[in-house]
């Protein structure tokens, strides 16, 4: 990274409003558009500009491409630099607030899509897993000892799996008063599991709370995938495992509409970026054919 180009690309007030939103939050143009209220073709040059420079990264996912400032020691200073001189004024305040109502919105269409697909999940999850026994791949993989989280639980099917074999306490939480509703039907004869309404990215748990943690095929839906995996991180006990399974990226179109989702699966080498940057240790990493030609990535990382 040449700091000349980095110094350059933050000449233009404009450009240090995108790198600051960009620190927090990864958009599309589309979002830009809308967060600094200028046309297109300004905002594409100046975000093409701060990739030249070094200092965004970027990601495509399906039809978009998603912008976020780079991590590394010369981006970061620099952000802090800009902290410092921006974050008191009015116009950074606006840009971050008009960032959260970005992903709010994303929140809200994943909300909507649960809220009337609840009752058929089951049903389009076997569409698309065929005979693959995801649950069963990922008990051989749990230590099976004191509280395990199932983080996303959807309809309860992991933790009835698990509950009618292991006595444990088994916690469930979901987003999905839908799903969750699904989940207490599915559970009603069982007596050591406990549910939780409650986003992923503020877990309705304390800090290290459980032993063991899962997030079975949730993180495409989730606006800021970076955030649970820390949740995760932060209601483990030390030394607790955590189990992530997510597609493998794909460019499906057709499987996103079955599933929902914010994002097209992702690589296994950003899951395990940002599980390192959470503070897990990676143990293991898995990779199972389904149907449609699509992966399932499963990870195992220790806190």
């Amino acid at each position: 990274m040449e700091l000349i180009k980095c110094f350059k690309a933050l000449s233009d007030n404009t450009r240090l409003r995108l790198l600051q939103v960009l620190q927090q939050y990864e958009l599309n143009v589309n979002e830009i558009v809308l967060v600094v209220d200028m046309i297109q073709s300004g905002v594409s040059r100046h975000l093409k500009i701060l990739l030249d420079s070094g200092l965004l990264t970027s990601r495509r996912d399906g039809s978009f491409t998603y912008y976020f400032a780079a991590k590394n020691d010369t981006t970061i200073s620099l952000i802090r630099l800009l902290e410092k001189n921006l974050d008191h004024k009015e116009i950074t305040s606006r840009d971050l607030e008009k960032s959260r109502e970005m992903i709010k919105i994303r929140q809200n269409r994943t909300k909507r899509f649960f809220k009337y697909i609840a009752p058929q999940w089951d049903r389009l999850k076997k569409e698309v897993f065929g005979n693959f026994d995801l649950n069963s791949m990922i008990k051989g993989k749990v230590i099976f000892k004191g509280k395990i989280a199932d983080l996303g639980c959807g309809t309860g099917e992991l933790i009835d799996q698990f509950s009618k074999e292991i006595i444990n306490n088994f916690i469930g939480i979901d987003s999905s008063p839908e799903m969750l509703e699904q989940a207490r039907l599915r559970l009603s004869g069982t007596n050591n599991a406990e549910l939780r309404l409650g986003e992923l990215e503020h877990l309705p748990m304390k800090n290290k709370e459980i032993d063991t943690a899962i997030m079975n095929m949730v993180l495409h839906h989730i606006s800021q995938p970076q955030l649970p995996i820390a949740e995760a991180y932060r209601v483990l006990k030390p030394k607790g495992f955590f189990i992530l399974s997510d597609f493998q990226k794909h460019d499906q179109k057709n499987i996103n509409e079955i599933m929902g989702g914010s994002w097209y699966g992702f690589e296994k080498e950003k899951i395990m970026a940002w599980l390192a940057d959470a503070g897990f240790h990676v143990r293991a990493m898995d990779s199972y054919p389904v149907n449609h030609g699509l992966k399932i990535n499963v990870f195992t990382a220790q806190k």
